[in-house]
C-alpha cells in the first residue's frame, strides 16, 4: 500500500509540474500577443506622425515619406497576422493548461483515495488486534 501511496505522489509531482510549465507557456504566450500588439500601436502611431506638420515639402521628402508610410504599411499587416496566429496559441496553451489542470486535479484525488485506502488498512490491522494486546503495548511503550 506504501508503494501505491509514493507512486501516487510521484505521478502528483509530475502532473503539478506539468501543470506549471503550462501555466508559465500560456503567460508567455499573452507576452508575446501584448508585445505585437503594443508594436502594431507604435507602427500606426509613426505612420500618423509621419504626415503631421511637414507643411510644404519637396517632391524628394514626400516620395520618401510615401515610400516610408508604405512600408509602414506593410508591416502593420504583418505584424496583425502574427497577432493572430499568437492569439491561437494563447488559446492553445490555455486549452492545455486547463487539461494539464485537470490531470493535476485527477491525481491529486487518486493520491488521497490512496492514502485513505492505506489508513484504513492500518486501522483495520490495528482494530483486529485483540484488546488485551493492545492494551498491553501502550503499556510497554509509556
Amino acid at each position: 500500500m506504501s508503494r501505491l501511496v509514493a507512486s501516487r505522489k510521484r505521478l502528483l509531482r509530475v502532473r503539478t509540474v506539468q501543470h506549471s510549465q503550462a501555466i508559465a507557456e500560456l503567460v508567455q504566450a499573452r507576452d508575446t500577443v501584448r508585445e505585437l500588439s503594443e508594436n502594431a500601436r507604435r507602427i500606426a502611431q509613426v505612420r500618423m506622425e509621419l504626415f503631421e506638420g511637414s507643411g510644404d515639402v519637396g517632391g524628394g521628402t514626400f516620395a520618401a515619406q510615401r515610400e516610408l508610410a508604405t512600408r509602414l504599411e506593410q508591416a502593420g499587416l504583418q505584424i496583425d497576422g502574427a497577432i493572430y496566429d499568437a492569439r491561437r496559441r494563447v488559446e492553445e496553451k490555455d486549452e492545455r493548461r486547463v487539461l494539464t489542470d485537470r490531470d493535476r486535479e485527477i491525481a491529486e484525488r487518486l493520491t488521497d483515495k490512496a492514502q485513505a485506502a492505506k489508513d484504513a488498512a492500518i486501522e483495520a490491522r490495528l482494530n483486529a488486534i485483540p484488546r488485551v494486546r493492545r492494551m498491553q503495548s501502550k503499556d510497554q511503550t509509556a
